[in-house]
């Protein structure tokens, strides 16, 4: 008797065991069945449930703001960009193709001009950054934290999503989609937290996506290359906004409230986040150490000391 109920616990730990690890391994089915319906719900209600919604919606006068919009030659970051000079504030543009930048400025000021409404011309400019490689994002935040400026508003909206496409690296050697989404805009953001903190009232708004609900994070295989999981375009891009979400949850409640410095997410529709804080606080530390800094870098960048990247430097 006594060795049957061994023999029954042996079994049922064994269980336990492997129900953990396909835990571990992939999303629950009821997990992703939810997903899918937050995706779906968004798809084809989004138009109804924005439908009270002005287009565009009007913005108060924004003389006093300085934001940075990554990826702001097109689609999103390119109207959020427009619609921010409108209004007054000075936009810095952060991309790659700064010609196409300057080429969407001159476009902007031509009919800002015949509109009737400029009493002043747009206040904007461009910086490059390539968010392909984190050299180019020190170089960035380096650059703009020299001005000993405030920045009350860093929109990191630059994304990529290479649908179908094969897996790719970057130089630094990250997934790309890893990259571009989410290590490039922590890095980004975590550099210029002295010049938010300038800023008194400032926020960090990252541009997510619905699809983060189907995604799933390893944080000790954010590469996708351990061969567990086999890699597609969509796992690469809903693991990367998963990842993008946790690190910001993380970063917000770190953050003191002293700095007055607020992190979202938000997605084009509606979305409401609720992770895991055992692995946020993974995905937080594995972060910090794939785009080279400390693990204390936050509490030593808020008290104003010089943080080593170990990006940037030849």
């Amino acid at each position: 008797m006594r060795c049957s109920k061994k023999k029954k616990m042996s079994c049922e730990m064994v269980s336990l065991k492997k129900k953990k690890k396909k835990n571990k391994d992939g999303l629950g089915w009821i997990v992703w069945l939810r997903g899918c319906a937050n995706v779906l719900q968004e798809v084809f209600l989004q138009r109804r449930m924005a439908s009270h919604l002005h287009n565009p919606f009007p913005l108060p006068p924004l003389n006093h703001l300085t934001c940075i919009v990554t990826g702001s030659t097109s689609g999103i970051g390119s109207e959020t960009a427009r619609q921010l000079a409108e209004a007054g504030a000075h936009v810095v543009m952060a991309v790659r193709n700064t010609k196409a930048a300057h080429e969407l400025i001159l476009q902007w000021q031509t009919k800002w001009s015949a509109s009737g409404k400029a009493r002043l011309p747009l206040n904007i400019q461009v910086m490059e950054l390539d968010l392909l490689s984190l050299d180019s994002v020190v170089r960035f935040g380096n650059a703009w934290n020299a001005r000993l400026a405030p920045l009350h508003v860093l929109i990191n909206n630059a994304g990529m999503f290479s649908m179908g496409g094969a897996q790719k690296f970057s130089k630094d050697g990250y997934e790309e989609h890893l990259q571009v989404n989410h290590l490039a805009p922590a890095l980004l953001s975590l550099l210029l937290l002295p010049s938010l903190i300038r800023a008194s009232r400032s926020r960090i708004i990252n541009v997510n996506s619905v699809i983060h609900y189907v995604g799933f994070v390893d944080p000790s295989d954010l590469n996708i290359v351990s061969g567990k999981r086999k890699f597609s375009s969509l796992i690469g891009y809903s693991s990367s906004k998963l990842a993008q979400v946790m690190f910001n949850n993380v970063l917000s409640k770190r953050l003191p409230l002293e700095t007055g410095i607020s992190v979202v997410c938000l997605s084009p529709g509606v979305v409401q986040t609720n992770v895991n804080v055992e692995t946020s606080n993974k995905v937080w530390e594995k972060t910090i150490e794939l785009i080279g800094l400390p693990l204390d870098a936050l509490q030593k960048i808020i008290q104003g000391e010089e943080v080593q990247c170990h990006y940037g430097f030849h």
